[in-house]
């Protein structure tokens, strides 16, 4: 842990070594983390932990964890959205589930500096872009899923696009670091941050009570500077309560510690840190004994709902401490800034290098 040494009064009032030891305990000796005890495993929850386990100093365990990725993964790059014991137990292919790989492992970049490890996941994570990217619609967002008969759902989730858009801007990054041009995944990610931006109408309406579908788009870079912050006041009272959190929907009386963590990372990203510290101050005692973390509590009779002891909820609450007391050079993945340095210093480099074009 001497990564993160830090004399941050905050870092002491987060247990950060009982937050990771809980996380390894969940996870298995090939590297899958499953939500809890006896639970399944989600391949988006599954990197996120694996992140928190890199912010945690838990490098090794970090690499199990995308070692078991790169086993899962199928041929065409795709996941499925959930696996029991080993066995997938929804038979679709989810391009949300699918991309996330590899903004996980630039994270893990990032923190330990391995470049070589980049280049040995390099064939998981192209896989996974291009899959995401081949259900890419003609107006820009991805659609929901495939099925093994190679038919195409096309509804699109505004969250989901919004994880993608994050993911494939990632995967650029490393690309990019590994002296790759990949064009066309960078006309990808561009269109499909327009239609984020501009055509709410493209994606499913009924998620719009979610808070997730408030903070996405911020979070993922793909609504920035003053129209990120104008989105952040224009929902704020529908979703944040007061002392408590983040709901999780915005007409139900349940603040969540995973959406209220991610608001913070899509605060700090924008750079309104101290709306990300005050919610983050709510939530950060929000644990138990073990150092996994409530999933959430009801707003106002106290309820902790449900008993369910997951390891993402958790590393959802690491990412969010490191994003605002920059722990690790990870700190940054999230940050509007950090991403607008590097893509200048991509366009800087066309012609020279990787010749990726720039955003």
């Amino acid at each position: 842990m001497t990564r993160n040494a830090s004399p941050n009064p905050i870092f002491d009032a987060i247990d950060v070594r009982s937050m990771a030891e809980a996380i390894c305990k969940l996870q298995k000796p090939d590297g899958e983390i499953p939500w809890s005890v006896d639970g399944k495993t989600d391949p988006w929850d599954h990197v996120e932990s694996a992140m928190a386990l890199a912010v945690a100093g838990y490098l090794k365990e970090a690499r199990n964890a995308f070692a078991w990725s790169a086993f899962t993964q199928n041929e065409d790059g795709s996941f499925f959205p959930s696996y029991r014991n080993g066995q997938p137990d929804e038979m679709r292919k989810d391009p949300n589930m699918s991309t996330y790989v590899a903004l996980g492992i630039y994270h893990y970049y990032l923190i330990s500096g391995d470049k070589d490890y980049l280049a040995q996941m390099w064939p998981t994570i192209e896989k996974a872009i291009n899959f995401a990217v081949n259900l890419q619609s003609p107006e820009g967002p991805i659609y929901w899923s495939q099925d093994m008969d190679g038919n195409v759902d096309k509804r699109c989730m505004l969250t989901g696009s919004s994880s993608i858009y994050m993911s494939i801007q990632s995967a650029l990054a490393i690309a990019k670091c590994l002296n790759k041009s990949r064009p066309q995944w960078e006309f990808a990610r561009r269109k499909l941050g327009k239609a984020i931006r501009t055509r709410p109408e493209l994606f499913d309406e009924s998620k719009s009570r979610y808070s997730m579908d408030w903070y996405y788009p911020i979070l993922c870079g793909a609504v920035t500077g003053e129209e990120a912050q104008n989105r952040i006041g224009q929902y704020w009272n529908d979703f944040v309560v007061e002392n408590w959190g983040v709901r999780c929907v915005s007409d139900r009386p349940w603040v969540t510690m995973a959406e209220s963590s991610e608001c913070v990372l899509a605060l700090a990203g924008i750079g309104m840190f101290e709306q990300a510290e005050t919610i983050f101050k709510w939530v950060k005692s929000s644990c138990f004994d073990n150092g996994l973390y409530w999933t959430g509590i009801t707003v106002p009779d106290s309820v902790i709902w449900p008993e369910e002891q997951t390891a993402w909820t958790t590393a959802a609450v690491l990412l969010a401490a490191d994003a605002l007391y920059t722990w690790t050079p990870g700190s940054h993945i999230f940050s509007h800034e950090y991403w607008k340095v590097h893509r200048t210093h991509a366009k800087s480099g066309i012609g020279k290098r990787d010749k990726t074009p720039a955003a």
